[in-house]
Parts: structure tokens; C-alpha cells; sequence
């Protein structure tokens, strides 16, 4: 499935570009992806908007790339759908397990049609392509702080995995980390828009974790109104319906709900800056980059990767607490929104993303496959 299109609604691509980067030769890649959600995702995904964005990127350099995905994804590269829709939307599936295990067994089999796979599932590929021989790297989006981790990655020591944040890293920083890549958006798909910034905003999901509650308290304090662009799951109702609803019962407070790329430039761009006000190690924080693509500053507090994705003073502020988030808020005019654009042109973009991968899969493909060696021409045990 090809859509021709994609590449010019999202601001991807672009024609006759030099699709040779630095005379390097192209690559053959698998990307897969979630099931849960299509990519890219309608709504909320932040996993899957990210492979969408890197897809996106790899085939406008020229690479030729499969996308593993679910069949209502659209994408420039070929798609490979395991299942008709998204998970999430589908209300016939009732163990998602069993569906991911059909796609790394079809990656398997196919495996040898790529240079290199490229996973975004957590650990779930380890134990099967310890046992091939074509080149695979994992890139974990998620926290890694439980203690079931622990043994996993004892596990599988020598498994090249990817960490969207140094911090990620910190709770088994013996796994086999590649490198660091930050996350990036396409350049175009969130700009700034020339309106007049008059509230304080919140954006993406609705959750214990995310502390809102935290976010609503800032606002009032500040006398200033705040916007709620969130969706609530399932599992977090509860912390929505006890704690946050309560406190919506005022008209400066207004919960929007969940909203698409193409709502949030005038959203972020209205917003005097974008509260981050999470009390867990967030291991990036896509909204973070996205406010910063609209030219808003963050205010975000100190936990996970805030620290090394805004810049202090430029792209925003971190904070340890509320009254020094109010302070915060008042220094906001000293920053310049020009300035907030040019930095996430200079470190978030979905193409400097992209170009970030190639280097690393052409490492991890100069090594090889380190778990594996070769006995008797063909069979393979772990080294």
C-alpha cells in the first residue's frame, strides 16, 4: 500500500531531492511497529507518530523501507499489515499479544529481504532474533525504571537497543545502548502561527503521572486560563473523574480533549507557554518538541529527559515545584518565540532524526550480528 501524497501533506520529502546522503549507499529496512494504534495514529500514539515520522523520513532519503504495521496505516513505504485496524479501535480483540506474535514471526521469515530490522515493540523481539542473523536494533520508548526489568536485560546483554533520553538509560545502564537519539518532528508539520498567546496550555494525555491537577493549581495562581488538550484512558477515569473534573468546575479552566496534528499549531501557538507537569521519569516527551516547533516555550519539571530537551532560558524553563513554575511563568516574556523555533529547527527535526538512525544501523551492520556465530558453514549458535 503506497499513498503518493503523504510526503506533501506532512512536509516530507520534497522533489528531486539527493536521495545519495554523503555517497552512502541505501539500505533495506523493516520498521515495526505497534499494533495498538495506526500509523501514523488519528489521535494520541506518541510511539507510532514517531515511527511514521522517521518512516516517512528514511523513504524520502531514498531508502527502501517496509512498514509492519496494521492495515489502516498510511505510509510512502511498502506496507506489511498484520492485521485490518488498529487495535485499539478494534473492540473484537481482546488479547493484542497474540497478533504482535504473528508479526515478528512474519518479520522472521522475511528477514532476510533486509539489511537491517528496526523494532519499537520493548523487549518482545529479543529472545526470537537473538536467533537470526540479520542485523536488528530496538529503539525502547517507554520507562525502564520496574523491577521486572532488571532480568530482562540480564537476560539479553548483548541486544542493541536504542534510548530516546540518557535518562532512560539510567535503571540498567549495562543493557547494550547504542546511542542516544532524540525524537524528531517533521519541520513543517508544526509551525508558528501569528496569533496573540493568551493562555497557558496543556497537552496530551490525562493521567496520575502527568499531574494536571499540578497544572490547573499553576494557572490559578497565576490568574491566567488554561487550556486542556488531553485524552483520558481507560485506566486513568478514575484520576480523571476523582481529582481533575472537580477542579474543571471554573471558566478559567477549559478541558478541550483530545486533539490531531493538524489542531495543534493554533493550539500551541495561542498558548503563553506549555506546562509539563509530570511527576515520573518521562523517558522524552513528544509535546515538549512540539510546543517548541510553534515557537512556545516549556515550563516543565525536573524529572526524566526535561532537563536535556529544553534549553534553560531559551526554549523554556525546568522547575522543581509549583511556586517556582508560577515564578516561571512570569519570566516568560523574556524569551523570544523566534528563538524557540530556531532551536527545534536546530536539534528536533524528523529529518536530523532520521539521519541520526542511518549512522546507527550502519554501525550496529558493521558489527554484525555479535550474539550469533557460525559452526559448520551454516549453523548457528549464541557466541
Amino acid at each position: 500500500m503506497r499513498v503518493q501524497t503523504f510526503r506533501q501533506k506532512t512536509g516530507l520529502g520534497g522533489a528531486g531531492e539527493n536521495h545519495e546522503h554523503e555517497g552512502e549507499r541505501l539500505m533495506r529496512i523493516a520498521q515495526v511497529g505497534p499494533l495498538t494504534e495506526a500509523i501514523p495514529p488519528k489521535f494520541y500514539g506518541g510511539t507510532e507518530r514517531v515511527v511514521n515520522w522517521l518512516t516517512e523520513e528514511l523513504v524520502a532519503l531514498g531508502n527502501d523501507v517496509t512498514l509492519f504495521a496494521s492495515g489502516d496505516s498510511r505510509t510512502s513505504a511498502k506496507l506489511e499489515a498484520v492485521w485490518p485496524r488498529a487495535l485499539r479501535l478494534d473492540g473484537s480483540i481482546r488479547d493484542p499479544n497474540a497478533l504482535h506474535m504473528v508479526m515478528l514471526e512474519n518479520v522472521r521469515q522475511r528477514s532476510d529481504d533486509f539489511d537491517l530490522l528496526h523494532f519499537h515493540l520493548d523487549y518482545y523481539p529479543f529472545s526470537l532474533f537473538t536467533r537470526q542473523t540479520t542485523p536488528f536494533v530496538t529503539t525502547l520508548h517507554g520507562r525502564l525504571d520496574l523491577p521486572e526489568h532488571q532480568p530482562v536485560f540480564r537476560t539479553f546483554p548483548k541486544v542493541p537497543l536504542i534510548s530516546i533520553s540518557n535518562s532512560q538509560r539510567r535503571p540498567v545502564h549495562k543493557a547494550n545502548w547504542i546511542r542516544t537519539i532524540y525524537h524528531g518532528v517533521p519541520e513543517k508539520l508544526l509551525t508558528p502561527r501569528p496569533v496573540k498567546a493568551s493562555y497557558l496550555a496543556v497537552l496530551g494525555r490525562i493521567a496520575p503521572e502527568k499531574s494536571v491537577d499540578r497544572a490547573i493549581r499553576i494557572a490559578k495562581r497565576c490568574g491566567i486560563p488554561l487550556k486542556i488538550a488531553a485524552k483520558v484512558d481507560r485506566v486513568d477515569q478514575e484520576y480523571y473523574d476523582e481529582i481533575i473534573k472537580p477542579l474543571l468546575d471554573t471558566s478559567d479552566v477549559e478541558y478541550i480533549g483530545e486533539i490531531s496534528d493538524h489542531e495543534k499549531s493554533d493550539f500551541l501557538s495561542g498558548a503563553i507557554a506549555l506546562l509539563v507537569t509530570i511527576d515520573w521519569p518521562e523517558p522524552f516527551g513528544l509535546v515538549m518538541i512540539e510546543a517548541m516547533a510553534c515557537g512556545t516555550p516549556v515550563i516543565a519539571f525536573n524529572r526524566g529527559s526535561v532537563p536535556e530537551v529544553v534549553d534553560e532560558n531559551i526554549t523554556g524553563f525546568i522547575v522543581e515545584d509549583e511556586i517556582s513554575a508560577v515564578s516561571a511563568v512570569d519570566r516568560i516574556p523574556l524569551l523570544d518565540r523566534r528563538q524557540v523555533r530556531a532551536r527545534f529547527e536546530e536539534r528536533f527535526t524528523a529529518r536530523r532524526m532520521a539521519l541520526d538512525y542511518l549512522a546507527a544501523y550502519r554501525s550496529i551492520m558493521q558489527v554484525g550480528a555479535p550474539h550469533l556465530k557460525v559452526v559448520s558453514g551454516t549453523e548457528l549458535t549464541p557466541a
